[in-house]
């Protein structure tokens, strides 16, 4: 292998380009007309790899305040459990919290496991309540989910791994009220069903209410990615009744985008997957797969001959990557407690190392740029500087990997306000699921 003294990371940067899986090969214009296009057959019911699923639920209204509710978070890899209510002053008072294993992230779980597993996670709740005073609920479920009218929802199919394939195609709110009852509980007197991205939306809107911003998204980037905004019911084509209110909450599932071509890896990369085909958007750029395509990257570098031979045996031995340790190799690829950098044995594979992962980082940020400049141009806000929309954004991946957040800013500044006049503000509450999860209990019941 000859690598150029001045420009070690060189033969990196050409083996990425060739294989079209560099940020300057993502077109900005068509990856957001292409994205735009899928928002409108999704919305009129036409056929599109983006669901666009109307919640039927309204981001309008006054929260009742010291009305406790219980909330539901199913995410990507834990589940937790807590009781909320909102104090006179306006705040989230967040109590009797637990954190569990996602049902069906350890292994395969059956229909009725998986709803029995779920009450057993919320006896300390449930045990707090009188049968006289049932509770509602805020269940923030992660997952491609149809929403029905009455605010509950058909489970269309798990992403991010999850192995409990009884439970697709199935009400999620009914199937938990019959495990209630089967352990002895009163069922609750409401419950709403809505997803992370819904929920942080509402989060974010009822925590700057003091801040004119002249619309919301909601953006979720850690172990899968989505998004979120409020659309016009005259919009929603494939609404199945006339309703009362002017807008509604949609819930795109903007990872499950099958339109934007990869490159080679990551078609290789997807054959390897639990669904090959399936989220493929998502696949190109959130938690639970940077890694894992990181990997692949590093394994095809390899046997291009990238790296000299002793490190391309390390690295090979310790494939394959999750997105935490190729993250620390990236904030500190010296150091020693990461078997990555400890695999780098000479100055010129690690540089190559790190521009190959590098890449895969810069490349998800435009693409997670291209899919909220997509969603304000959907609407007409944020023209005004002072009054910008604002992205209400979650996930460990978007705040905490090396650079992401701030690439991504810089993508939506060039091309969302350099161009088209648009401003955003990235906004980010703690715990932004269960409060969201908790305002759309209160506003929706």
């Amino acid at each position: 292998m000859k690598t150029d003294r001045l420009q070690p990371a060189k033969p990196a940067q050409e083996f990425m380009h060739d294989r079209s899986m560099t940020a300057d090969q993502v077109d900005m214009d068509q990856s957001v007309r292409t994205f735009l296009s899928e928002m409108e057959k999704g919305l009129t019911g036409s056929d599109s790899s983006l669901h666009m699923i109307p919640t039927y639920l309204n981001s309008q209204g006054d929260l009742p305040l010291n009305t406790p509710v219980i909330v539901l978070d199913a995410g990507g890899t834990n589940f937790r459990v807590a009781q909320v209510q909102f104090t006179s002053e306006g705040k989230a008072l967040i109590e009797k919290f637990q954190k569990y294993p996602m049902p069906g992230s350890q292994g395969y779980i059956s229909k009725e496991e998986f709803f029995d597993t779920i009450v057993g996670y919320m006896r300390d709740v449930l045990d707090s309540w009188s049968s006289d005073s049932p509770p509602y609920i805020g269940f923030c479920f992660s997952y491609p989910t149809e929403i029905t009218p009455e605010k509950d929802g058909k489970l269309l199919h798990f992403s991010k791994e999850i192995n409990a394939h009884e439970v697709e195609g199935q009400m999620i709110g009914a199937n938990l009220n019959q495990a209630l009852t089967r352990h002895g509980y009163s069922l609750p007197a409401g419950m709403v069903l809505l997803n992370d991205t819904v929920a942080t939306l509402l989060a974010g809107k009822s925590a700057s209410a003091e801040h004119p911003y002249s619309a919301f998204i909601g953006f979720i980037l850690g172990t899968g990615t989505n998004s979120a905004y409020v659309e016009q019911n005259k919009n929603i084509g494939k609404l199945p009744q006339k309703l009362a209110s002017a807008t509604q909450i949609i819930n795109m599932e903007s990872g499950a985008l099958n339109v934007i071509s990869g490159g080679s890896i990551d078609e290789n990369f997807d054959q390897t997957t639990k669904r090959p085909g399936f989220y493929r958007f998502e696949k190109m750029i959130s938690g639970a797969y940077l890694g894992p395509l990181g990997s692949r990257v590093l394994e095809e570098a390899i046997d291009a001959g990238l790296f000299s031979p002793d490190t391309a045996a390390e690295i090979k031995a310790m494939l394959p990557l999750d997105t935490v340790i190729m993250d620390r190799f990236l904030h500190n690829p010296y150091s020693r407690d990461n078997p990555l950098a400890q695999a780098c044995s000479h100055s010129a594979d690690r540089s190559i190392c790190f521009c190959l992962l590098d890449t895969v980082i810069e490349r998800a940020a435009k693409m997670a740029a291209v899919n909220l400049s997509a969603t304000i141009l959907k609407g007409d806000a944020g023209t005004d500087p002072a009054c910008p929309v604002a992205v209400c954004a979650d996930g460990t991946t978007f705040f905490k990997t090396k650079d992401l957040m701030f690439r991504t800013r810089y993508y939506l500044k060039q091309y969302l306000e350099g161009r088209h006049g648009r401003y955003i503000e990235i906004l980010h509450h703690d715990d932004a699921p269960i409060i969201g999860a908790a305002v759309a209990a209160l506003l929706n019941l």
